[in-house]
């Protein structure tokens, strides 16, 4: 499904139904991350219950340590 994160269009593949499964494709589900869709702050527990859908527009922000 085709979906906009952090502004760009991304075709994702099938098997992702949740943000949880957005995390994991990009490899950042253990890091500490702000997650938005279509405008609405999720909070941790909220990545596995929210489905994605097709034109969603999702936001995601990972803190980066460094000086």
């Amino acid at each position: 499904m085709e979906v906009v994160v952090n502004g760009e269009w991304i075709q994702l593949p099938e098997n992702i139904v949740c943000v949880s499964d957005v995390l994991k494709h990009y490899d950042i589900q253990d890091k500490v991350v702000v997650v938005e869709v279509n405008g609405d702050i999720l909070t941790r527990l909220e990545h596995q219950s929210t489905r994605i859908s097709a034109k969603d527009r999702i936001e995601i922000v990972h803190f980066v340590g460094g000086g």
